[in-house]
């Protein structure tokens, strides 16, 4: 993982203890997401600066596109704004975490095996 990425991480295992379970460099449909809250549908892509030219653009567009048709909301963030403003990002993730919809309940309120 790129130092970011580690950064990220360390903040998004913190979130388990409001629900959220994330996994990092999940693969799904033949992509690595960089982490992933399957409950919520929500993936969180930090990206450097390879990210910015033409190709890998186009690339990223096609696999958003797959993710959505899948129903994940991808939130792509850069690598200097997980630096310089870590709880912005951190803003935004809990935000498309609670925007998302909750998985079902059981009838006792516990959440269905996977």
């Amino acid at each position: 993982m790129t130092e970011p990425e580690v950064i990220l991480w360390s903040r998004l295992k913190q979130l388990r203890t409001e629900g959220f379970r994330f996994r990092r460099q999940a693969p799904f449909r033949g992509y690595y997401l960089d982490f992933v809250c399957f409950e919520r549908r929500v993936v969180v892509e930090v990206d450097g600066a390879t990210h910015g030219d033409e190709a890998q653009a186009a690339h990223d567009l096609i696999r958003d596109a797959v993710l959505a048709r899948e129903g994940f909301r991808v939130l792509r963030v850069w690598n200097p704004e997980v630096r310089r403003n870590l709880s912005g990002v951190m803003y935004s993730i809990l935000r498309a975490l609670d925007e998302a919809d909750a998985p079902p309940r059981s009838p006792r309120g516990e959440s269905p095996s996977p």
